[in-house]
């Protein structure tokens, strides 16, 4: 190619195509940690390929899931601290999956900035691979979007697409009934939901994120940002052990709202708030903004990720495969005829 005059470039522009292919380089390795059965070929294509016959499923149905990271992306830049934050961003995705009874299989992310710094950049993928790896779930691909004018002073925005699998007829839920039995696996802290209301209490409090933690050990920054846990493989060798019925993934709406999701119409949740002990960020965030229990309720996890309803005669059975895993196993309740969810005792 002749050389032309010294006109202006598109890294001029501010983006910068050589840095972009050089971090496909570096989270190569992490990436390459995560292939499984099914998965086909590497990084760089215009398309990511997945052999579901490969991955050994004879009539499957497919399951896809897209969720973020929200404003808790706000408090890892704000401390540089985004190691984790890819794991967070694995969990939403891979927790709802298994939810349908699907095995996850792969996941693609899209990670935009206003300009591309490349340790940042690998720190935050290499903590999306290995919350892949830690699922059984193939990194196969993704976008890259440097776009100058579009985010300011070292901001990002992530997303997450995973797609899972399961046998025809396999779905869940699927027989829920009156007398079944909620089990709460214990969450890891506030997960990824509630964060703005989150960032407002912390606001309040008049503490920095460098301040001691009032509730943890380490910084108040390191605390909140405590990766959200992965259930799936706990979860799904339950499901395999028969007789789960339904898994809900604790997220936005907290134990009010996600419960009833899986729920039928004419049955309701009815949840002891006397089984398990609220976990100590919990309490500092309810008493220091001065929230209802209700609010607390509908608003976060309040210590359970993720609930499954089992049938009853398989429910100490459970138990023990949950705890076996390494669980924090809590026996949260009941279904009983209703609807929504009937709270007993108190958690505040």
């Amino acid at each position: 190619m002749t050389k032309g005059h010294n006109g202006l470039t598109y890294a001029d522009a501010g983006v910068d195509i050589d840095a972009g292919n050089a971090l496909i380089e570096r989270i190569k390795p992490a990436a390459k940690r995560t292939m499984r059965s099914g998965t086909m070929g590497g990084l760089g294509g215009f398309g990511a390929l997945f052999d579901l016959k490969g991955a050994g499923y004879n009539d499957p149905i497919l399951v896809a899931a897209t969720d973020g990271v929200g404003t808790k992306l706000r408090i890892a830049i704000d401390t540089g601290n985004v190691d984790t934050i890819g794991v967070d961003l694995v969990a939403m995705c891979v927790n709802d999956l298994v939810c349908q009874g699907a095995e996850p299989l792969f996941f693609l992310d899209y990670f935009a900035t206003g300009k591309l710094e490349l340790d940042q950049a690998t720190r935050i993928i290499t903590g999306i691979a290995a919350g892949c790896e830690a699922s059984g779930c193939a990194l196969i691909g993704g976008e890259t979007a440097e776009m100058p004018g579009m985010y300011h002073g070292g901001d990002f925005d992530l997303a997450g697409f995973a797609v899972g699998a399961m046998e025809r007829g396999a779905d869940l839920p699927s027989g829920v009934g009156a007398g079944d039995v909620l089990l709460g696996l214990g969450s890891n802290g506030v997960h990824s939901n509630g964060y703005s209301f989150v960032r407002k209490v912390v606001e309040l409090s008049g503490l920095g994120w460098d301040a001691d933690s009032p509730f943890s050990d380490g910084t108040l920054g390191a605390a909140l940002l405590a990766p959200t846990r992965l259930y799936v493989k706990q979860a799904l060798a339950a499901v395999r052990a028969g007789g789960v019925h339904a898994l809900a993934h604790i997220t936005g709406g907290g134990l009010t709202e996600n419960p009833p999701r899986v729920i039928p119409e004419g049955l309701a949740c009815e949840i002891d708030l006397d089984a398990w002990t609220l976990p100590p960020v919990f309490d500092w965030l309810a008493r220091t903004a001065n929230m209802s229990e209700p609010e607390l309720l509908k608003t976060f996890n309040c210590g359970i990720g993720m609930m499954l309803v089992v049938a009853e005669d398989r429910a100490e059975a459970l138990v023990d495969l949950l705890r076996a895993e390494g669980e924090t196993v809590i026996r949260m309740g009941q279904v009983v005829p209703g609807e929504g969810v009937i709270y007993k005792g108190r958690l505040l």
